[in-house]
């Protein structure tokens, strides 16, 4: 799972110095109301479908891609949940990175999920009571996506 060549190309000129990058996440409902997670390749945990947007992608059709692109499914956003901020991460090399975070409800369309890409090393739907361990953060963010449709819930501080 390597950076997009965007970022790259910027990685060469700021080095490891902070970059704030857009990303997105979703929480993907099928219709028996299991949300679709994948295990990540890096660091093993349970995540929400999520990923950086390239230059000029607009948010909604960005997480649609994602979602296809790391899970073979085919999803519709229905709404913004949340809006935050993920970081500051540091990853294995040095580079460091904040995220705005936008993340969304959706909801599946068609595709088996399967793992499609090299970033997971594991994809499936799971009842909500029964999920793998989650971090705090994937949790709330499922959490606002099964409330009823609400005001986007804003991350003031860490």
């Amino acid at each position: 799972m390597g950076a997009p060549d965007f970022v790259l190309r910027l990685r060469e000129k700021i080095g490891n110095d902070p970059l704030w990058l857009p990303a997105v996440r979703g929480a993907v409902f099928d219709d028996e109301g299991r949300v679709l997670l994948c295990q990540r390749s890096d660091n093993g945990h349970w995540t929400l479908i999520s990923g950086m947007l390239e230059p000029g992608e607009h948010p909604a059709p960005g997480l649609v891609r994602e979602i296809f692109e790391e899970t073979a499914v085919v999803a519709e956003t229905e709404r913004i949940i949340a809006v935050g901020v993920v970081g500051p991460v540091t990853f294995p090399n040095g580079d460091v990175c904040d995220f705005l975070d936008i993340a969304f409800r959706c909801r599946y369309v068609s595709g088996e999920a399967q793992v499609n890409d090299d970033e997971s090393t594991a994809v499936g739907w799971f009842a909500l009571d029964e999920l793998p361990e989650m971090s705090a953060g994937q949790l709330e963010v499922l959490r606002l996506a099964t409330e009823p449709e609400g005001p986007v819930a804003y991350q003031l501080e860490d």
